[in-house]
């Protein structure tokens, strides 16, 4: 499967195993959305389970949160990550705190899917990367797949959480994986271990981190796309660096990467968004605070500019191989 048709494929399982799982947002119903992630749950499940909404993203978490507190597992989706905005208030005031406020007597067991980031030539309205605002709000958990095997297994997992989940989707490798040389002919998922995914029901965890690729020089924390941008980049310069794809940014999977950082001594955090307050910056502290006494370089960061997201530059603001390879060679001289 590539990563829209595992996506697919867990919200198929979880509306046949639950009826209480119902799909919403723009366009998901009969189109089956934009990116067709969506495509045939109407026809199978009816209108009332897989069903359009109007062009409202606070009014599809506004009613998503009414309809979790009354039993039901909403899925909806907001059709970009760049629209959410609007459901802010909604997400933040609302979702994550609704467990606090009512004592544990009202939960929302939503899952809020949104394709995010860029690699597409989505410009400034449709390449945004806004993890690190939702990682910010107690109450959260923000999920970043990066195959199609963990797409479906941690899909399954946050749609069975009772707690709100943002489940953000790397749009620039839903159909193959993406190795950062934009002038290189698409790969598809077909030749990559992480595209056999079981037909049938299987989570993978919340808030456990994945090893890519074991490594003694440096430690690379990274998610989404960026796992593949960076296991290529380390493959093309030979370096013998650890990959650390975290999955799940909330809950974060701190023991692996303590771990992986006393080993290697160095650390190195990238990713796709803005870098001032991005997640990497949250990332860096951690670092700093528990393995300082066994890094033998400064922590290194390379990430998107702090700028709208360009549409004729967009290249240079994407974090590729030739920043990842600048940043890697004063970071192995340090």
């Amino acid at each position: 499967m590539n990563m829209i048709q595992a996506i697919n494929s867990a919200m198929d399982v979880m509306m046949e195993r639950d009826d209480q799982v119902v799909v919403m947002g723009e366009d998901v119903g009969y189109f089956g959305g934009v990116f067709r992630a969506t495509a045939g749950l109407q026809a199978k499940y009816g209108k009332t389970r897989a069903f359009d909404t109007p062009i409202t993203e606070i009014g599809i978490i506004g009613v998503a949160i009414g309809m979790g507190a009354y039993g039901l597992r909403p899925v909806p989706e907001i059709q970009f990550a760049d629209y959410i905005y609007p459901a802010l208030d909604q997400l933040v005031s609302e979702a994550a705190r609704l467990r606090y406020r009512s004592n544990g007597d009202f939960t929302a067991p939503i899952t809020v899917r949104s394709p995010y980031g860029g690699g597409i030539f989505g410009g400034q309205t449709h390449s945004q990367s806004p993890e690190g605002i939702f990682t910010h709000v107690s109450g959260i958990k923000t999920v970043i797949p990066s195959t199609p095997y963990d797409a479906k297994g941690l899909l399954i997992a946050a749609i069975e959480d009772n707690d709100p989940v943002l489940f953000l989707e790397p749009k620039r490798i839903y159909n193959g994986p993406f190795d950062g040389h934009y002038d290189r002919p698409a790969k598809n998922w077909t030749a990559h271990p992480a595209s056999e995914v079981p037909e049938g029901y299987y989570r993978v965890e919340l808030g456990k981190a994945a090893t890519v690729r074991e490594g003694e020089a440096v430690t690379i924390l990274c998610y989404g796309t960026m796992v593949h941008v960076v296991a290529a980049t380390i493959e093309e310069l030979g370096v013998d660096a650890e990959i650390i794809d975290l999955r799940t940014l909330v809950p974060l999977d701190i023991e692996a990467i303590e771990a992986s950082v006393k080993k290697t001594g160095r650390c190195m955090i990238v990713h796709e968004a803005t870098r001032t307050s991005g997640f990497g910056a949250e990332l860096s502290a951690l670092v700093q605070e528990r393995c300082f006494y066994h890094l033998e370089a400064p922590i290194a960061r390379v990430t998107g500019f702090d700028t709208p997201y360009p549409h004729s530059l967009e290249w240079a603001y994407f974090p590729g191989p030739v920043r990842i390879r600048e940043a890697l060679n004063k970071l192995l001289k340090d």
